[in-house]
């Protein structure tokens, strides 16, 4: 698979962390996945690959229940910030509610990487990257950051990633999909099940 990149058809590859853990107005949060992949579908994005379904220990521990996750690989013509915008619009059309950092939610669409693009700038990243886990609990970005600054350290993510994008290498730090997996607890990745073999 080739890594998301820009074309000069100013066509972008992107990766879309997807999960939710409460019941919105499509229903469960199996069906509010489901859903979710054909409202993320426009003329603007097309879905290339969709991960199977994942039953995930909701993080953090005791935050309220076990999510679904997924992870979709779309093309798009939309900047990343466009890209986010509908994003959010999508999460909105499920009853998302923006309260406590981490909460429980209808629908989460975590934009992971945008063909490669390094926002807003590396020192940002950087910060972001190396942010202690106490105060990621209480702070949340002002703007977008790609790539995402956690992506090695959830199996939530990476998990489902390695479906849609077996190939993809973090575009900092050069980490394969394979190896942020094998620096991770081994109990981490086997609490990670999937529900179903495909949608």
């Amino acid at each position: 698979m080739e890594q998301p990149s820009k074309s000069h058809n100013s066509v972008a590859t992107a990766l879309i962390a997807v999960g939710s853990n409460q019941i919105s107005p499509y229903g469960c949060p199996i069906m509010s996945v489901k859903e979710a992949f054909r409202a993320i579908e426009r003329a603007e994005i097309q879905i290339q690959a969709k991960s199977r379904l994942f039953n995930t220990p909701c993080f953090p521990a005791g935050a309220g229940p076990d999510y679904v996750n997924a992870a979709l690989r779309i093309t798009t013509t939309l900047p990343p910030l466009a890209l986010l915008q509908a994003l959010h619009e999508v999460e909105s059309d499920f009853d998302r509610e923006r309260t406590n950092r981490w909460a429980a939610r209808t629908l989460d669409l975590d934009l992971i990487d945008h063909g490669g693009a390094l926002l807003p700038d590396r020192a940002t990243w950087d910060h972001w990257h190396n942010m202690p886990l106490e105060q990621q609990k209480t702070t949340t970005p002002q703007g977008l950051i790609t790539p995402h600054p956690r992506v090695q350290d959830r199996a939530f993510v990476l998990v489902p990633l390695a479906d849609v994008a077996p190939d993809w290498t973090h575009p900092v730090t050069g980490a394969t999909i394979n190896q942020m997996l094998a620096a991770l607890p081994k109990g981490d990745i086997a609490a990670i099940t999937p529900l179903e073999q495909g949608i």
